[in-house]
């Protein structure tokens, strides 16, 4: 028993790799990704290398006096929405909004949160640049710690994910063989 604790170690190491993958906000975000007063505008998260299930949709801005959630429940594998003018809540033209997708029963518990972004005044262009989830790239870190998403133009070849989904899929296996382990 004594002498699988070290191959046990190793593949909870590798477990942790893989679901260490967190959610995050590709869209809107930054100078290039903004949102435009009421209007309907794109949200996009990377929702296939999350184990979140559902959030709630908030907007922040630190001229508010708390988030204002505009989806109460929103299920993670739909990838992106329209978000409609009325969910918008006549939010005013600003800078340094961002959106957090939290925990549907804490709003304090925030799994991800975009970059800056501004609303700009109706009537406005919207940008020139799209995100989809498709053109989303997931790289894993060398520590296993975290991960980083790079949103790319919706002109651009997409990359694929199929590499994760392998370990994904092993992080099953890994599980197996670690109970499977300590069971003998």
């Amino acid at each position: 028993m004594i002498a699988r604790l070290p191959l046990a170690l190793a593949l909870a190491s590798a477990l942790v790799h893989v679901a260490s993958a967190q959610l995050q906000v590709l869209s809107p975000g930054g100078d290039n990704l903004w949102w435009v007063a009421d209007n309907e505008n794109l949200l996009v998260w990377n929702c296939n290398e999350s184990q979140e299930q559902t959030f709630t949709v908030l907007v922040n801005n630190p001229n508010m006096a708390s988030a204002l959630a505009i989806i109460a429940e929103q299920p993670n594998y739909v990838c992106s929405l329209l978000v409609t003018k009325d969910q918008m809540g006549g939010l005013p033209v600003g800078t340094g909004y961002v959106v957090q997708l939290a925990n549907p029963l804490n709003g304090t518990d925030v799994y991800a949160q975009s970059s800056a972004f501004e609303i700009k005044a109706a009537g406005s262009a919207y940008p020139s640049t799209t995100v989809s989830p498709e053109s989303a790239t997931f790289t894993p870190s060398s520590s296993g710690s975290s991960s980083s998403a790079t949103a790319t133009s919706s002109n651009s070849t997409s990359s694929s994910n199929d590499g994760f989904e392998i370990k994904a899929s092993m992080g099953a296996v890994v599980v197996g063989a670690i109970l499977g382990m300590f069971m003998l």
